[in-house]
Parts: C-alpha cells; structure tokens; sequence
C-alpha cells in the first residue's frame, strides 16, 4: 500500500467515526471543518471523494441545503419588519436562529433568540437534537424576559422547527407576531 493509500485509509476512518458521531447527517462542508479542527490538512475535494466512495452521501450536500432553505412560508405569516432590523425600543423586534456546536459528546445544538434594540440574546436553550422543542423553549424564556405582554415581532428562517403548527399556535398565544424570511444573517 502507498503512503497515500494508507494515509486515505487513516483519514477514512476519522471520517467514518465523526459520520457516526453525527448521526449520518454531517457533510463534506462540516466534516472539513471538524477535521481542520483536529489538525488534518486534507482538502475538501479529497474529503468528499473519501466520503463519495464509502457511500456516505445520500443526496448531494448543496441540493440538499438548497432544499430546506426553501421551506413554504406559513400563509398567515407577513413580512412586518421588511428586512429594518432597527429597533427603537427593546422587545419589540426579535431574530430566533439555531447554530451547532461540536463538543467532546458530540454535537450540541444552539438556539438563541436576540432582541435587536439593543444585540442583546434574551432567550436560549441547548439540545442533542435540533427539534421544535428547542425553539420553544428558548422562545418561552426570551418570553419571560418581557416585562409585559405587548407584541413583538420574532424573524426566524424557514427551517422546519419554525414552521410547524405548533411553534406557530404557541407564538400566538404569547401575543408574539411572526415573520419568516429567507435567512436570518
């Protein structure tokens, strides 16, 4: 065996190992990150030949990126902040997002709530899986840092655990008006 062969061989295993770590659902984009993070200087087309030829893409990354941004916006939902991200007085404007972040048990996900007067996160909550629940319960705490009840806007993406029904009633019944758009950032 070369000393290429071998080396793919060595790299294919720590790909295999982050790949079960992450459920299946790590990419060839967060896989050469993580592996960067390690100290590999692989490049990412080598990854996602490594990858390719073990089967461990499903269904292409991009396409499938492409298609969760693409989610169907609630008909209910209206575009009330009309990309002003200005707030001139706090819990009045709200963004909501979920980021990811590897630990040494694995991935932990992130949801914030930030409210735009002041870049101030005033809700949050962490997870193992990125759920409905995860949202809500960062929400629900940003809720209780409201001194009253009065509406306020909450801008989140189209990702699933933002339009689903029960997100969407649970939004309601907090006086908290909804707007969902193509991309947070």
């Amino acid at each position: 065996m070369s000393p290429r062969e071998s080396d793919n061989q060595r790299l294919l295993a720590r790909i295999r190992e982050h790949h079960v770590a992450s459920d299946g659902v790590m990419g060839m984009p967060r896989m050469h990150e993580q592996l960067g993070y390690e100290g590999e200087t692989a490049g990412r087309n080598r990854i996602a030949r490594l990858m390719a030829h073990d089967g461990l893409f499903g269904v292409p990354q991009r396409r499938r990126w492409r298609r969760k941004r693409s989610g169907v916006r609630p008909a209910h939902v209206r575009n009330h902040l009309e990309r002003d991200f200005q707030a001139l007085e706090p819990n009045t404007k709200w963004v909501v997002d979920i980021t990811y972040i590897y630990t040494g048990e694995g991935w932990l996900y992130l949801c914030a709530v930030l409210d735009l007067y002041g870049g101030m996160v005033v809700g949050w909550a962490t997870s193992s899986v990125q759920d409905r629940q995860l949202v809500l319960k960062a929400v629900l705490m940003a809720c209780w840092q409201r001194p009253d009840r009065t509406p306020v806007i909450l801008h989140s993406d189209r990702g699933t655990q933002f339009t689903c029904s029960e997100y969407q009633q649970f939004l309601k019944d907090h006086q908290i008006r909804i707007e969902i758009g193509q991309d947070v950032g």
